[in-house]
């Protein structure tokens, strides 16, 4: 964490910047609970016609 200068009225800390690498991460992250997911829900219909 940054050390706020007390005349520095624009500067803010952000968790989640606009970048690259955040957009990469947060792309991938939603294609795997999406995979997960769909994985689930496909397994429980495959046990409930089992």
């Amino acid at each position: 964490m940054q050390i706020k200068d007390r005349d520095d009225k624009e500067s803010e800390d952000y968790i989640l910047q606009d970048n690259k690498k955040t957009r990469f991460g947060a792309t991938f992250i939603i294609i795997v609970l999406i995979i997960l997911a769909t994985l689930v829900a496909m397994t429980g219909v495959y046990m409930d016609y089992w």
